[in-house]
């Protein structure tokens, strides 16, 4: 039997957002399907998770239980005392690498230390040996004598109602195993080709858009990479696969990184108030910035956001308006379909410079120049934001000036506090 238990139990686990609960219902509908083909019962629980896989081993007598290892913090722990219960009463409980092209704890540098820079870091990955290859579909099993309680999908209330702000996500995508590797055979077929050359431009169209199956697991790292491994461009692309690694392997030595910031001295940073207007208006796609207001547009209606845009969008919340890169965060979290506890917050806290990253804060993205240089002929832009581009809500240059300014302010307070401390 197959076992999904939905934890929003578990302290410190965090709970999923809306735009990741509604993929995450029909991924486990397509799932259910998939694994009924294979005479495999799909079991739906919530609650903690080791209350649940203990108890639900005692109910049926199963001698062995197997899962996807996890990195979080706060999921290791749980998994490391499932482990312990399960073994301790005579079973089996055998966790595996399936989400990781590469353990944590396999890839450090010559002292034995985690990597703090992604290029030494992905140079690495690429000197460790190559990732095994996908493990072949299961055959069926027998039937399994007697019924085993499941909750219904729709009693996990995954999906959005009162209202239902949905019907974008389902425009845009089609969830499941299936769709996933038509999608990857699509982009390795169609666009690993121009992938180098076109990526950074958001009316392209030469993403990849697997990031959600990846996420969700309807494909596994394993598989990409050895789906376009050898292929042209496909180098540019796999160190797209070392960013998500990095990312994880980051959220394994700092499990705190959805909350605090990876450099210290960004706990000194004069952020303005959460609350401002501004906040409301980027979220809205409303700022008078056109490629800003044409990314979040497209992330609502879409669940998704060119990468692209996503770090302009982010740099304009973070550096121009003055905001806790965890605000913009948080948004995310609850917008992106493919949001995932690693690679959100890695990626907020590289843009607004308090992450792992080799350049400095002072990189505050022009989102007018950016649009220049990546829509020229602005497609994108007024596909998403046609009626955008009327007067910005913070001027671009002084807000630049004031994030450095308070970038010195940041290190003023940050070296008083270290001097304090020794003296």
């Amino acid at each position: 039997m197959a076992l999904f238990v939905l934890d929003e139990h578990t302290a410190g686990i965090r709970p999923l957002g809306g735009a990741a609960r509604w993929w995450l219902h029909h991924s486990l509908a397509a799932l259910a399907e998939r694994l009924d083909g294979l005479g495999i019962p799909l079991v739906l629980r919530r609650g903690g998770a080791e209350q649940v896989v203990v108890e639900l081993a005692d109910d049926t007598g199963a001698d062995a239980v197997f899962w996807n290892r996890r990195y979080g913090g706060p999921e290791r722990a749980v998994d490391a005392r499932i482990k312990a219960r399960l073994r301790g009463s005579g079973r089996a409980a055998t966790s595996f690498a399936a989400s990781l092209l590469f353990e944590p704890w396999t890839i450090a540098t010559g002292s034995g230390t985690p990597y703090s820079v992604f290029t030494p870091f992905w140079k690495a990955c690429l000197r460790a040996p190559v990732p095994r290859r996908p493990l072949p579909d299961p055959p069926a099993a027998d039937a399994r004598a007697g019924t085993i309680s499941s909750e219904a999908l729709a009693d996990l209330a995954l999906l959005p109602r009162d209202p239902d702000w949905s019907g974008g996500l389902a425009e845009t995508w089609r969830p499941g195993e299936a769709h996933a590797r038509a999608a990857l055979d699509d982009f390795v077929r169609g666009g690993l080709d121009d992938y180098e050359k076109a990526r950074d431009e958001p009316a392209a169209g030469s993403t990849s858009l697997l990031s959600p199956r990846l996420r969700w697991g309807e494909l596994s790292p394993h598989e990409v990479w050895h789906a376009v491994a050898g292929a042209p461009g496909a180098g540019g692309f796999l160190s797209e696969l070392g960013w998500r690694e990095f990312a994880w392997h980051t959220l394994f030595r700092f499990p705190e990184l959805a909350s605090g910031n990876l450099r210290p001295e960004f706990d000194h940073f004069p952020w303005g108030p959460a609350d401002d207007p501004a906040v409301r208006a980027w979220q809205r796609g409303r700022t008078g910035v056109p490629l800003v207001d044409a990314g979040m547009r497209e992330l609502w209606h879409t669940g998704h956001m060119h990468n692209r845009v996503r770090m302009v969008t982010a740099s304009f919340l973070v550096k121009n308006l003055l905001i806790n890169w965890r605000v913009g965060e948080a948004w995310f979290w609850d917008t992106l379909v493919d949001a995932d506890a690693a690679s959100n917050p890695f990626n907020w806290q590289w843009v607004a410079g308090s992450g792992a990253d080799a350049a400095p804060y002072f990189r505050i993205f022009n989102p007018l120049l950016q649009q220049k240089r990546f829509d020229p002929q602005g497609i994108y832009t007024a596909s998403w934001a046609p009626d955008s581009g009327g007067t910005p809500i913070v001027d671009l240059a002084e807000s630049r000036r004031a994030a450095l300014d308070a970038l010195q302010e940041m290190k003023r307070v940050a070296s008083q506090g270290a001097a304090s401390s020794t003296a």
